[in-house]
Parts: C-alpha cells; sequence; structure tokens
C-alpha cells in the first residue's frame, strides 16, 4: 500500500482579520532549533520591513486551521508580532516565514 502525503490547506488571510482570530497557548513548532530559526527569520523581516518596506510571508496557526499573511512587521517583542495598525500575532502560532 503507498502512502501518500496531503499537503495542509492554507488560507489567505487580510491583517484586519487577524484581531478576530483566537490563539492557543501552545507552541507550533517541534523543537528548540526550529524556534530559534523562527526568531532569526522574525528579526531579518524586521529589518527588510523597516528599513526596505519588504513584505513578507507569514504561515502561522489559529484556533482552527493554518492561514497565511502577506505584509509588512513593524515590530518584534518577546511573545509577538507587531503588523501595522498594531495588529498582533502570537510568535508561538508562526509556523513559518518566507521571504
Amino acid at each position: 500500500m503507498t502512502r501518500t502525503s496531503v499537503a495542509p490547506v492554507i488560507s489567505p488571510t487580510q491583517k484586519e482579520d487577524v484581531s478576530e482570530l483566537h490563539f492557543p497557548r501552545e507552541e507550533v513548532l517541534a523543537n528548540a532549533e526550529e524556534t530559534v530559526q523562527r526568531r532569526l527569520a522574525l528579526e531579518r523581516a524586521v529589518v527588510l520591513g523597516n528599513t526596505y518596506k519588504g513584505k513578507i510571508k507569514i504561515l502561522f496557526k489559529d484556533v482552527a486551521e493554518i492561514k497565511q499573511i502577506e505584509t509588512y512587521i513593524w515590530g518584534l517583542t518577546d511573545k509577538r508580532v507587531i503588523l501595522k495598525q498594531g495588529t498582533v500575532i502570537p510568535i508561538n502560532r508562526i509556523l513559518e516565514v518566507r521571504f
């Protein structure tokens, strides 16, 4: 029997809709190395957004599904990514940052 892997469905979302989402407290990444790499990617994305006005894609998981947003990252705290207009995404819910 052959097993096939099904890619997860990723729902595009707008930054204006993020404030309506619910985020569990659990970490979405499997190990410490992945969390370190995510942090480095987020720091790089802040520089890209603030210096070069470059947009990035963030894949994140709310309570229901994986979502993707294309935006600028304006700031970063220990626990949150800050987008334009004060919208925030918890870092522990971010799966990937794409440049």
